[in-house]
């Protein structure tokens, strides 16, 4: 095995042309309680762009390799670490601003936010599900606690993340009302959503409404959810974002209906992986691949995630961006243009 690994690097804060460089760097070795592995695969999120950005630029020594989900193959185990054995398939989530991202060949990770991989995903399918999955879960089970029958509302559930809310908030035994343009009805649909509302065409407040209200609204598009949010909620409702909103947001409306909020930045570990994964061995849960580009392609990966072209008609794609990192697993996806948020 080469005593180098090829990364990409973050450079330069802004836009995607001039942010990012391939490089060569010296391979990790783990340490005690950790496992280094081989990245087959990691994805794009929006986390990545603001980081790329320099909305985290305090929290960012450059040259950075950033990015954080991950799906490969454990190649070797430090002292300690002996939860693994090399050859083991596994996927985490690469704790945030820590120094090391995933745009690598290789990568090294304490054991304990290491969870094997689902058999029934590849690695581009798992790097997929990893960082918007553990999001999800964070956000329905651990703080809005979502019980069977209540109904939740998904705001943008075409979206990388909205997609895999709508099947979540399904398996959890919830009605599901999700926002959408109306080209994505059928898709929201087929992942379980059991209400779908275009958005552009209308406010959706009053339909909601209509319907005895949401228990729980999960934000992932930022805007005015939060302060409108009040006027869909049941009483005693809960409203969990994942979207950092600058803007002033009037939330006294909540008082009126007893809302709790949760903001939500998720945290690694391997419980919600496992938890994930069993909804995969289930058939209750699958990933949203849009597009799978290489690792030489992160800048285009980008560039499409922020609603641009890169040619031959592709734009945006529905659902994730993914990064075959090893030729094993470059595996081909269509990809569907969308406005979907997330």
């Amino acid at each position: 095995m080469s005593s180098s690994m090829r990364v990409v690097q973050l450079v330069r804060f802004g836009d995607p042309e001039v942010a990012f460089a391939a490089r060569e760097l010296p391979r990790p070795a783990p340490g005690p309680g950790q496992v280094l592995v081989r990245v087959m695969a990691t994805s794009v999120n929006p986390l990545d762009l603001q980081t790329r950005r320099g909305d985290y630029r305090d929290q960012v020594a450059l040259p950075a390799v950033i990015g954080n989900d991950v799906s490969g193959v454990v190649v070797e185990t430090g002292p300690g670490a002996d939860d693994f054995q090399p050859g083991d398939e596994v996927w985490y989530l690469a704790p945030m601003f820590a120094g090391q991202g995933t745009y690598a060949e290789f990568h090294v990770v304490d054991q304990a936010l290491v969870a094997r991989k689902p058999a029934g995903l590849s690695h581009v399918e798992a790097a997929g599900l990893v960082l918007v999955g553990m999001t999800v879960w964070e956000a329905l089970v651990e703080r809005a606690g979502v019980r069977p029958g209540e109904r939740v509302l998904v705001h943008g559930g075409a979206g990388g993340v909205g997609s895999v809310a709508v099947q979540v908030a399904s398996a959890l035994g919830a009605e599901v009302i999700t926002t959408a343009r109306t080209r994505d009805h059928e898709f929201v649909t087929e992942l379980g959503a059991d209400t779908a509302i275009d958005f552009s065409a209308g406010d959706y407040v009053p339909q909601i409404r209509a319907m005895g209200g949401a228990h729980v609204v999960l934000d992932t598009v930022g805007r005015d959810t939060l302060s409108r949010s009040p006027e869909v909620l049941a009483d005693r409702g809960r409203v969990a974002s994942i979207v950092d909103t600058p803007e002033p947001q009037n939330l006294l409306a909540a008082w009126g209906v007893n809302a709790t909020y949760h903001f939500v930045f998720v945290s690694s570990g391997r419980t919600k992986l496992e938890a994930l994964g069993r909804l995969v061995d289930q058939g209750r849960l699958r990933p949203v691949i849009g597009a799978v580009l290489p690792l030489a392609d992160v800048t285009k990966a980008h560039v499409l995630l922020e609603g641009g072209s890169i040619g031959e008609g592709r734009s945006r794609p529905r659902g994730k961006i993914a990064i075959a990192v090893h030729p094993l697993d470059q595996s081909t996806h269509g990809t569907e243009s969308s406005d979907g948020e997330g």
